[in-house]
């Protein structure tokens, strides 16, 4: 037998062994050794894959953060209201020149945009070629200009009148106040038992209030003119903060534009881009359409105010006259806030022109109604006239008369929004307008 031989006979031999089980083993604990080792890799595995990120739960986690935060600054705000209130009024304070240019811009766009093609149609006749900066510069020009020009043309001829016309009606106070106490007499004479003495004594208790009121005036009139003149340069610095910003937004529209639709393509998803442009060009046009044509028609019902006053002779036209336009800007009750006034001062001069003045009033709110504003304005907003009291009610609360002017257009686009909403809920749930109709009729409802 060679060497080789006898060293792979080893070699198979040592195999042999190494395949065979141990002494003390047999095939049953292997296998139970095996099955500890396969159990032990199983938990180890386990135990890595519980720290693999789940993007789903990942995703609620953040989404339960972000609502119990906004909880929580909601309640805190509700707890401590008049901190919250007072924390808005700065922030709106501090952002009301901002916010006013952009309004400012926003009504002053259609006649930028209006020069802006007639500066185009100019050019291509005398075939010349403007950039866009300047032709758009240009046009930003020639409507501030009007504007300037009017407010500095109401302010030379218009503001001196209206000073006047208050002045006089200062003066007039003693006479109006005996007129009314001389009325008083002669009714307590022609009626005995008209309780007349309660309201005479109370004019007699207002007249030394009303003296006792100028006089501690008069006495701080230093401070008080401190106190305007401050008043005067913050408005005038908020004022100039307010045109710059306006400017701006005209002139770089098309930028800004650029960058809020970059915003909108960048957070949206692509399919809701088509709907999205609608909704908001259908707000754009409830707003504007409304803003524009009400301030035309409470221009044009103050100037009608302030020609059938000059022909009827009625004092204090141009006072009242520019009150009836403004007010005319709140819809339903603007006329009647700006009447009132009118009304009352000339009770005081005569009662015969202060009923010629109340149906001059009453004739022109209804061509106004009836003709002009359709004309003008149209069904712009398409609400009911509850949603419109709603409106002037809760923006009167807010803001006072610009909130119950704004507040018209505003829940106009919410109440737009909310119905896009609830026909979406109601296209989901496969819900026509027939069905929602024919539980109408079952109710029997008058017509």
């Amino acid at each position: 037998m060679s060497k080789k031989s006898v060293s792979q006979k080893q070699n198979n031999m040592n195999s042999t062994e190494s395949r065979a089980p141990w002494p003390n083993q047999n095939p049953e604990s292997a296998q139970t050794l095996g099955d500890i080792s396969s159990d032990t890799s199983s938990v180890s595995s386990q135990r890595k894959q519980r720290f693999i990120k789940n993007n789903q739960y990942f995703t609620i986690c953040i989404y339960a953060g972000v609502m119990v935060l906004i909880a929580a600054i909601i309640f805190k705000c509700v707890i401590d209201f008049d901190k919250t209130k007072a924390w808005f009024g700065q922030i709106i304070g501090m952002l009301s020149p901002f916010i006013l240019g952009a309004l400012l811009a926003y009504v002053l766009n259609p006649m930028v945009h209006m020069f802006y093609r007639g500066i185009g149609k100019l050019c291509d006749r005398l075939k010349l070629r403007l950039g866009h900066g300047l032709h758009t510069g240009l046009a930003i020009l020639i409507t501030y200009i009007i504007v300037i020009g009017f407010v500095v043309l109401t302010l030379l001829y218009v503001f001196p009148e209206i000073a006047k016309n208050l002045v006089d009606f200062v003066n007039y106070l003693p006479t109006a106040y005996n007129t009314v106490l001389d009325m008083l007499a002669r009714l307590q004479k022609r009626f005995p038992n008209l309780e007349i003495s309660m309201i005479r004594d109370y004019l007699d208790d207002a007249m030394p209030e009303l003296a006792s009121y100028l006089q501690n005036f008069a006495t701080n009139m230093v401070p008080a003119l401190y106190t305007i003149s401050m008043s005067i340069v913050d408005w005038v610095v908020n004022l100039f903060v307010t045109l710059i910003v306006s400017i701006y937004m005209l002139y770089d529209k098309r930028r800004i534009m650029h960058a809020s639709w970059r915003l909108i393509y960048a957070f949206l998803p692509k399919k809701y881009i088509p709907a999205c442009q609608e909704i908001l060009s259908e707000c754009n046009r409830l707003f504007s359409s409304f803003v524009v044509g009400k301030f035309i028609d409470s221009l044009i019902i103050g100037i009608l105010c302030f020609i059938l006053m000059t022909i009827l002779q009625l004092p204090y036209t141009l006072l009242i006259s520019i009150a009836i336009g403004v007010t005319n800007m709140i819809p339903y009750f603007g006329p009647f806030i700006g009447a009132i006034p009118g009304i009352l001062i000339m009770l005081f001069i005569s009662p015969l022109q202060a009923f010629i003045f109340t149906i001059m009033i009453l004739c022109l709110q209804q061509f106004d109604g009836l003709i002009l504003g359709p004309k003008i304005i149209g069904n712009s907003t398409g609400m009911k006239p509850l949603w419109i009291i709603f409106a002037i009610t809760i923006g009167g609360h807010l803001a006072g008369l610009i909130g119950m002017f704004l507040g018209v257009p505003v829940v106009a686009i919410l109440s737009y929004l909310f119905d896009l909403y609830l026909a979406h809920r109601l296209s989901k749930k496969k819900i026509s307008d027939a069905m929602v109709e024919s539980v109408l009729q079952k109710m029997e409802l008058d017509d």
